[in-house]
């Protein structure tokens, strides 16, 4: 069957050699794995963070090509999803990343033309942050950086973390940013830990990013945000405000909304009317498909969400389906 050029930007993976890991090494630091009576697996970490069901779509890699080709989706840029590797020890949170990015490469090479990633960096050590970053920039089919919206107790303005914001920019490496969800006793009703807190936690981050500066401090950084850059642009008008009346905003040059469009955004917005405004706000170039593949609240079927968007044309429909990705990532 013949696929389409289209690329889901954000579509998480979990490698077996990254659970092995955590199954073999994480108790010491409180993390585990289980299964439960239908085989399924669930990875905890702490008391809080808890991740699953982790079905086996995330983990198989020839089932997920089967999946992408019922859905139309000719690639995915396979990411990884919460835990991540922050809560690791510098030793074990490099194995995971090395395991991660290594896995992905394979993938790659198995599947050439259908799967590429976004390299996992144990960010909490900025030394080995930039070691495993020379290390997975060289791998076949790595084409950007996976990171979470806060490492560890650092916001992503934290000075620690702009060496290794350098090195990505020489590399011409994207950042794509996600959400480790926000632990507060009032979301943990009604699934709010992901409908309100996702959303508010990447506007955060997209907030530190630019009034800590990090922006201009490297014109070339591509950042893409996901789920349609989650509560940031209807918070514009908000931000320009502090920036005009309070004097801890005065750190940039400019008001906070224009460097809405340093940044990219996936198309997981689950609402035409809100694509709409997201494309007349950053413009159509700054637009990538992406599905949240394979969480329960992920798009079933991604391309059938653009295509059926009835205020773009075929050129605007195939920039978000392929082109933009495709420039982004350098495919």
């Amino acid at each position: 069957m013949a696929i389409a050029r289209t690329i889901d930007t954000h579509a998480h993976y979990f490698p077996e050699s990254y659970i092995k890991l955590i199954d073999q090494h994480g108790k010491r630091v409180g993390a585990t794995v289980t299964t439960d009576d239908k085989g399924i697996q669930f990875i905890q970490v702490g008391l809080h963070l808890r991740t699953g069901p982790i079905t086996p779509l995330f983990i198989d890699i020839d089932a997920r090509i089967a999946e992408m080709d019922r859905r139309g989706v000719g690639m995915h840029a396979l990411s990884l999803t919460q835990p991540m590797v922050y809560w690791a020890q510098d030793d074990l949170a490099t194995q995971l990343c090395i395991a991660f990015n290594d896995a992905v490469s394979a993938a790659h090479l198995k599947h050439p033309d259908r799967l590429i990633g976004f390299a996992c960096l144990p960010f909490q050590n900025a030394q080995l942050a930039l070691e495993e970053l020379e290390r997975a920039a060289k791998l076949p089919g790595v084409k950007g950086v996976y990171m979470a919206t806060a490492v560890r107790d650092k916001e992503l303005s934290d000075p620690s973390l702009f060496p290794v914001y350098e090195r990505i920019a020489e590399l011409g490496l994207p950042i794509f940013l996600h959400p480790m969800m926000i632990n507060n006793e009032r979301l943990k009703q009604f699934y709010l830990i992901n409908l309100c807190g996702n959303p508010f936690d990447t506007a955060i981050a997209a907030s530190h990013l630019i009034f800590g500066g990090v922006l201009d401090a490297f014109p070339k950084l591509e950042v893409s945000l996901p789920h349609a850059g989650g509560v940031l642009p209807i918070l514009r008008g908000r931000l320009d405000r502090g920036f005009h009346v309070r004097n801890e905003c005065k750190t940039i040059p400019r008001p906070p909304s224009e460097y809405l469009k340093r940044f990219t955004y996936d198309t997981i917005s689950y609402n035409e009317d809100i694509m709409d405004d997201l494309i007349k706000l950053v413009g159509i170039d700054r637009i990538l498909m992406g599905s949240d593949f394979c969480f329960d609240i992920a798009y079933e079927d991604p391309v059938k969400f653009v295509t059926g968007m009835k205020s773009l044309d075929a050129a605007q429909r195939e920039k978000i389906l392929w082109s933009n990705a495709a420039r982004y990532l350098k495919l």
